[in-house]
């Protein structure tokens, strides 16, 4: 086969397979990519905010010490927020994260304790998993954090909570504008992070779940035709 042929088949394989997920990436852009909306009044954000957790019952949320979950049925946690450490679990390795000093983490591999130069890789990936995966979990109890700014931006002519987070984490920068019912309870939040090339992105927060510790935490997100499973949802004190 000439060479100018072969070519022309590669280029076509490659058009075949690209064209249309350019094409689905291009109506998806235009239909839901928006502007971070310029939010004002930080001080009745202040009191959306606390409105939003008192909603949520977050003095229990505060009192839980140990969370467990699965996250979309691939990375497995138990996290001890009074300790600050998490014990993360996907395919054959479990790191066991300190989160205030991450050097100092464990790394197992097909359950044997194991100490070489791939450590540090597999403590990255591990933190980062935590990072998204408990954000999912818990942001509503994050929204007064340190480094996190709070204003109000109008949303179908009611206030909605837009929060930035702008250090902490592994995407400082990002920022989500909480859209809550009548109760102050988050039903949705819309996305503006570094991750996502589409500004604006909706994802529900549904399927409230109260664990025996009185924390209500979500078990199903919805993002575009997508679902975000969080199982096996444990807590303690």
């Amino acid at each position: 086969m000439k060479p100018k042929k072969i070519l022309k088949i590669v280029a076509g394989v490659i058009i075949f397979f690209t064209l249309p997920s350019l094409l689905f990436f291009g109506f998806l852009y235009f239909k839901y990519n928006e502007e971070l909306p310029v939010g004002s009044q930080p001080e009745k954000a202040e009191i959306l905010a606390h409105k939003m957790l008192i909603a949520l019952n977050s003095a229990a949320y505060d009192a839980t010490n140990v969370l467990e979950w699965t996250f979309k049925n691939r990375h497995h946690y138990k996290w001890n927020k009074k300790e600050n450490t998490c014990e993360v679990s996907w395919k054959n390795y479990k790191v066991i994260l300190n989160l205030n000093n991450p050097n100092t983490s464990e790394v197992y591999i097909d359950k044997l304790k194991v100490e070489d130069s791939n450590n540090a890789d597999l403590i990255k990936t591990a933190t980062d998993y935590f990072n998204n995966d408990s954000f999912w979990l818990v942001a509503p109890y994050k929204v007064l954090d340190n480094g996190v700014s709070r204003s109000i931006v109008k949303h179908n002519g009611k206030d909605a909570l837009l929060v930035t987070y702008n250090q902490g984490g592994s995407t400082p920068g990002d920022s989500y504008l909480w859209i809550l019912d009548q109760d102050y309870k988050p039903t949705t939040f819309k996305m503006w992070v570094d991750i996502l090339p589409i500004g604006g992105l909706e994802a529900s927060w549904d399927s409230w779940k109260t664990t025996n510790t009185g924390a209500q935490l979500p078990t199903h997100h919805k993002l575009l035709f997508l679902g975000i499973e969080l199982d096996n949802i444990k807590t303690s004190k």
